[in-house]
């Protein structure tokens, strides 16, 4: 979440919403902003998830520990998830590459075409059509 409020703004540029949102209690997240240097930074919603019912309906809650897997969860503007991982427990997210694939399908959403593999901002898309398959 720290690293989210760190690059913030980018986000804003992209007209991307940005929720939190975790099993611990609306105490602990006011807890976590109060006393962390770098969670006090934190300007989107935390949301608290006590309940599970956003982690069980994204099934990202694991049910063993009662907490939620480190998920990101990209939802479109017409409310479809267009993008969806989990990483493992040990490893962190890269928000660079979150930015990287809101950029890369708000692109293909404006241009109409594919993004290929390692895509960059500022570079072309695939045009998509079936006859250039295998072609390219």
């Amino acid at each position: 979440m720290a690293a989210v409020a760190a690059i913030y703004s980018q986000f804003q540029t992209l007209q991307a919403q940005v929720l939190a949102i975790s099993t611990d209690s609306v105490y602990s997240h006011k807890v976590f902003t109060e006393v962390s240097p770098s969670a006090s930074k934190i300007v989107f919603p935390l949301i608290s998830d006590r309940n599970h019912k956003i982690s069980k309906a994204y099934h990202v809650l694991n049910e063993r520990t009662g907490a939620t897997f480190r998920a990101t969860i990209i939802i479109d503007p017409d409310g479809m998830i267009s993008s969806r991982w989990i990483n493992p427990p040990e490893m962190g997210r890269n928000i660079f590459e979150i930015v990287r694939i809101l950029q890369g399908i708000q692109f293909a959403r404006q241009t109409g075409t594919g993004i290929p593999a390692n895509w960059l901002p500022n570079q072309s898309g695939i045009k998509k059509d079936p006859d250039l398959i295998g072609k390219i």
